[in-house]
């Protein structure tokens, strides 16, 4: 069993960290918030003061952050000056390429083997210990670093060198985002034409229009009763974070010249809805912002 320093003990972090305790490693945790420190106590994590403390001493010191900003500097000033000789830095987090990369490099500046692990599979798979990992890295360090993240997850995928992980992760939530408004679009379509919802579901989800968005995360209430849909849209993975992934993908896009006119109109939706208000329901809600531009 591995010492784990995890720091950033959020909704998603929180659970990630409690399913490492139960999978039988130790796990020394940190966050700015008092009352996710008290829960992650409640799980079995030791609760330290820093990251540098989190690091130190650590075999692997895992970082689940809002932003790369916050990554490459507590990477800076903490955690590649406090972490141990063949440690593994392991960011889960959702960033820029740019940061991304960044953080492999002041790793690597320090002899320290690094991955770029986003994850796939929101909250509750977060707590349910199944989500999907998008892994970027070395061969030895992703190597060193399965096992760990198997007790986190259930599918975990090496896409290729530094920053893959992050690439592949934005390119899927690009996928999703797009998907997700073409589905609702399409029940709203489906009211207003007299289609009952679980009609419609039954015909997309067996047929040509299958898709997750539909099959597993359907935005309306009724067909898929673990969805949002059927709990007020209480986030599972919020619109606000499908708006910071949609830009990571638009800025991305920018930066090599790709043209995603799709991913930027959904951007361009999900800026709206947070406009609105809406940010922090889940994803799915934008059904209610396009019933409400269709006078439904």
């Amino acid at each position: 069993m591995a010492t784990i320093g995890f720091i950033g003990l959020g909704n998603m972090g929180g659970p990630m960290a409690a399913n490492l305790v139960r999978a039988g490693h130790t796990v020394k945790g940190c966050d700015l918030q008092a009352a996710l420190l008290e829960a992650a106590a409640k799980n079995g994590v030791t609760v330290v003061a820093t990251a540098a403390d989190a690091a130190r001493d650590s075999d692997i010191v895992i970082t689940m952050l809002p932003a790369g900003k916050f990554v490459t500097s507590v990477y800076r000033e903490q955690i590649v000056g406090a972490a141990r000789k063949g440690a593994l830095l392991i960011d889960s987090s959702t960033i820029d390429m740019d940061s991304a990369r960044e953080a492999h490099r002041l790793a690597g500046e320090k002899g320290l083997l690094s991955l770029d692990a986003p994850v796939s599979g929101g909250v509750g798979g977060a707590a349910a210990g199944t989500l999907t990992f998008m892994v970027g890295g070395t061969e030895a360090a992703f190597a060193l670093g399965k096992p760990i993240l198997e007790a986190m997850g259930k599918r975990i995928l090496h896409c290729g060198g530094d920053g893959a992980g992050q690439a592949a992760k934005i390119c899927n939530n690009m996928v999703l985002g797009i998907s997700m408004i073409g589905a609702s679009e399409a029940f709203v379509l489906g009211e207003k034409l007299g289609l009952t919802h679980q009609a419609l579901f039954d015909v997309v989800s067996t047929s040509s229009g299958s898709c997750w968005s539909v099959n597993t995360y359907c935005p309306v209430p009724g067909p898929v009763p673990t969805s949002p849909a059927n709990n007020e849209y209480k986030p599972g993975f919020a619109a606000a974070l499908m708006l910071k992934d949609l830009r990571l993908a638009k800025e991305a896009a920018e930066i090599v010249g790709a043209d995603t006119a799709l991913g930027k109109h959904a951007e361009e939706i999900y800026a709206a809805l947070e406009k609105s208000g809406m940010g922090g329901t889940d994803f799915s809600g934008v059904i209610n912002a396009i019933r409400a531009r269709s006078g439904a």
